[in-house]
């Protein structure tokens, strides 16, 4: 029960980040669009933003949305094959079905409180294939870690690219800001640091002779044991392919979705490069699906090129109501309603060379 209570009120917090951002956004632009619409002589009942965004939703094109999903099947397919590659090591030639299900519902699950679906992605393949989970996890831990590589070098790639652009949009108020707070946010981040090392190094005897100190050793051995399985691989060229093709279609996603709404299907790839490397970033933050930091940084890049800011916000809700969330919860509740049926008669076998 006390876990229970736990997770609730964690997702309340992180719903309660996400919708705190989406009030700030939409109040902010509801006022600005009724100023705007009424200077162009429209009346006051006229100018209703949450209309606006309701229209805007229902103008998006069919056709591209529905590449949409494609592009994120696509995408999972790649991220299924290669988490079977990684558990391949281990003993167990997974099967790709439950790979691929076990991914959706990590998704679905992280919907209602983020960062927990890969532990519940990993509880749930170590059922059905009957592999210890700190294994599995293990695992997981290293395809976290394989995407933070992946969004650092895609983040690189579109600071390379667009490098003028960032840098006239961002260089005085990232300025003014460190001129007036840097020091005193330096200053505060070393002391936290320092006090950290300084309360493990003083109760690190009686840390390491506790329960939960030796629950937390096995745990990393076995960690270790799944992340190490990248050093096992039989196929390296196909895994560094599918780890391209993960990513390259979640850029696929974010670019069709511009041709879905007319005021961003003049965008170039470009455009939709940043929008990702942002969109992606505010996913990071532990709100539902990055709801509301997903809205705020896509905004803020097709401003950049141009959008008016009430266009990027309808545009921010129909990618986040598309990507982030009808996909998600579409293969989600699939996935928690057939994998069960799908492994009824299902025994996991051990590849007997690697056993």
């Amino acid at each position: 029960m006390k876990q229970i209570l736990i997770n609730v009120l964690k997702f309340v917090v992180f719903l309660s980040v996400g919708l705190g951002i989406l009030y700030y956004l939409y109040n902010n632009f509801a006022a600005k669009y009724l100023i705007d619409c009424m200077a162009q002589g429209q009346s006051a009942d006229q100018c209703n933003f949450g209309d606006k965004l309701i229209d805007d939703f229902r103008s998006a094109k069919p056709f591209w949305i529905f590449m949409i999903f494609v592009s994120f099947t696509i995408s999972n397919i790649s991220r299924a094959i290669r988490w079977q590659m990684l558990l391949k090591p281990l003993g167990r030639e997974a099967r790709l079905i439950n790979t691929f299900f076990c991914t959706m519902i990590g998704y679905f699950s992280n919907l209602f409180l983020p960062r927990a679906g890969e532990v519940i992605k990993a509880g749930t393949l170590s059922k059905y294939e009957n592999m210890p989970v700190e294994k599995v996890m293990g695992t997981v831990v290293l395809d976290r870690l394989l995407d933070v590589i992946s969004i650092l070098i895609a983040t690189f790639l579109a600071l390379v690219l667009e490098y003028d652009k960032l840098w006239g949009y961002f260089s005085e108020p990232v300025s003014n800001f460190f001129g007036e707070k840097g020091s005193q946010i330096l200053l505060f981040i070393a002391g936290t640091i320092v006090v950290i090392i300084l309360l493990a190094y003083i109760f690190r005897t009686a840390f390491s002779e506790s329960g939960f100190y030796k629950k937390m050793v096995n745990l990393i051995r076995g960690f270790k044991e799944g992340i190490l399985s990248i050093s096992k691989l039989e196929n390296i060229p196909m895994f560094i392919f599918h780890s391209l093709m993960i990513w390259f279609m979640y850029f696929v996603m974010v670019y069709v979705s511009f041709f879905a709404f007319e005021p961003t299907e003049h965008l170039q790839p470009i455009v939709a490069l940043l929008a990702f490397v942002f969109g992606a970033w505010g996913i990071v933050i532990p709100s539902p699906g990055g709801m509301g930091s997903y809205h705020y940084l896509t905004i803020l890049v097709l401003g950049m090129y141009g959008v008016s800011e009430f266009d990027a916000a309808s545009f921010s809700n129909i990618s986040f109501c598309t990507i982030q969330i009808a996909t998600n919860v579409t293969f989600g509740i699939l996935a928690f309603s057939i994998i069960g049926y799908l492994n009824r008669n299902y025994k996991p076998q051990s590849i007997t060379s690697n056993a």
